[in-house]
């Protein structure tokens, strides 16, 4: 209001605003509800969900990420859990749900707080505290893991596993997962670093998961261009082109006239004599192979095959970098300044049926810094949610490697946090002490929620691990598999430290920044004119 007691208009008309309580209730309801979303499908016993998008495509998953990625979520707090499911996935390839449910509870405890009239600034300040007490025992539980210990690394690879489909082959998949990673080790200034992108995933569908092998080389998804061409070269000379073998179109849009049959035949000789060039130019190389990023035309495939060179195109430009890379090859732009010197070098290039699939595989490179994993599957569904799954134990392998340290799984470590921050808040006088009280007991939703997803009574659970905690028992958890708590260290449940570690960090990250928001000021949406076109303009 000014001063004549009239109303002073900030705001475009349509404008939505929320403020103070009622905004900070919403955005905790919406909070809780996307984190209730992906709450059953947590651990080994976890259940599935499927997702129908606007095209009818269906996809059975139990990963948090990928459900929260689907799913068309409206609500703005709503969507800044969806960016806790991506950061987690994005740094450790797993604990996405772990970390959507951790601030969902997070969220739900400090409303119980704003019930008791504490400010959100206060309870901020106590999750930081708790979260900073936390850091300070980071290690604590860890034990040392090495490229060495396969045993451990494929133990933690099953760990991974267990709440996916492709538990349903653990074994043979954690080997294939455990030599992918320890095949594409680095050591850099005396740290280890593996880059994922040097493992390629080929799906195939149609056999069963057993099936599914370790290559040692490149696979790629394409087939030779004539039948005639040879199925198998060894001692392969590598053309890694970057060209169309084709006649070439100018930038300019440009018309040519002829005026009788002489001409057009001559005009077509010359197409083939130039087309005839790029292939004797590849010829001269020595070169045996080609495989090129772009089109290659019948006529240009038809003088490889007479030369008896085994012809790719349409190859993909991540795997020809990667070609390039493990066979010394330069990628060639300009097929006129092909040289012997360029070419890549494999023990063996081969066209094998995997299914009813036609693959090249390339093997025995000189530069050994790539692996391929077939995954096979009875379904395409089963095959994508292998995939999810295989992803996720790659990266925690890879994360256990780099790190060199793990910790016990079975929600072990939030049990301990929480055991642990009941004590240090007797160190802290005010009210940020029933904030770290809160804070302790939604790290318990953790095992909670493994308990209840296993048909276990999660009070009971959580008061046999608190009395394991008392005992010093601090790596015991929960064994889903005959419902009681054990050391997760001698049931081979363990993870790499980094998952459990950055779930707590990502999730109470976001329950701050929530938590502290007091307005919510939504613009009105534009609406479309009828028939399509642009949106009126605002102004």
């Amino acid at each position: 209001m000014n001063e004549n007691q009239q109303p002073i208009i900030i705001m475009r008309e349509g404008t939505e605003r929320e403020t103070g309580k009622t905004a900070q209730r919403k955005n905790i309801m919406a909070a809780e509800l996307v984190a209730d979303v992906v709450k059953s499908t947590l651990g080994p016993k976890g259940m599935d969900k499927m997702l129908v998008d606007s095209m009818g495509d269906i996809t059975v998953t139990n990963d948090g990420a990928t459900i929260l990625k689907d799913i068309d979520i409206d609500h703005p707090a709503a969507k800044m859990m969806i960016e806790v499911a991506k950061s987690q996935d994005k740094e450790c390839g797993d604990g996405t749900t772990s970390a959507v449910i951790l601030t969902g509870e997070l969220l739900k405890r400090a409303e119980t707080l704003l019930d008791q009239g504490i400010h959100p600034t206060i309870i901020a300040k106590g999750f930081k505290m708790a979260l900073n007490e936390i850091r300070e025992h980071a290690e604590d539980l860890s034990t040392n893991v090495t490229e060495l210990d396969k045993g451990t690394l494929r133990n933690i690879a099953k760990t991974s596993m267990a709440s996916k489909n492709a538990s349903i082959e653990t074994n043979i998949l954690s080997d294939i997962v455990v030599e992918a990673v320890t095949s594409v080790v680095e050591k850099i200034d005396e740290e280890i670093k593996v880059n994922l992108d040097n493992i390629q995933i080929q799906k195939v569908h149609g056999q069963s998961i057993s099936k599914s092998e370790l290559i040692n080389g490149l696979v790629i998804d394409k087939t030779k261009q004539h039948i005639d061409m040879p199925d198998i070269v060894k001692d392969a000379r590598i053309a890694i082109i970057n060209d169309e073998f084709d006649v070439k179109k100018t930038n300019v849009e440009a018309k040519i006239e002829i005026a009788n049959p002489t001409e057009l035949q001559d005009y077509l000789d010359k197409e083939e004599e130039m087309i005839r060039d790029m292939v004797g130019y590849v010829v001269d190389s020595g070169a045996n192979v080609v495989l090129c990023q772009k089109g290659i035309d019948d006529l240009a495939t038809h003088y490889f095959n007479k030369e008896g060179i085994f012809t790719v195109g349409r190859v993909n430009k991540k795997d020809i970098q990667r070609i390039s890379k493990n066979t010394q090859g330069k990628i060639i732009s300009r097929i006129s300044e092909i040289t012997g010197e360029d070419l890549g070098t494999a023990g063996m290039i081969e066209q094998k049926k995997i299914g009813d699939v036609e693959m090249i595989f390339i093997t025995d490179c000189p530069e050994s810094s790539a692996v391929s994993i077939i995954l096979t599957g009875s379904t395409i569904h089963i095959v994508d949610e292998l995939e999810r799954g295989l992803h996720d134990a790659l990266f925690v392998v890879k994360n256990a490697l780099e790190d060199g340290k793990i910790l016990p799984g079975g929600g072990a470590k939030f049990i301990y946090n929480a055991m642990m921050l009941r004590d240090f808040k007797l160190s802290i006088s005010g009210r940020e002490q029933l904030a770290i009280e809160e804070f302790a007991n939604a790290l318990e939703i953790i095992p909670k929620t493994l308990a209840e997803n296993g048909g276990l009574d999660p009070i009971d659970i959580i008061m046999n691990l608190r009395k394991s905690q008392n005992k010093g028992d601090n790596t015991f958890g929960i064994d889903i598999n005959d419902g009681k708590v054990k050391d997760m260290y001698q049931e081979n449940i363990i993870e790499p430290i980094r998952v459990s570690n950055n779930a707590i960090e990502v999730a109470t990250e976001a329950a701050i920044m929530i938590l502290k928001i007091d307005d919510v000021i939504a613009s009105k949406k534009m609406e479309m004119p009828q028939g399509g076109g642009q949106p009126p303009s605002p102004y």
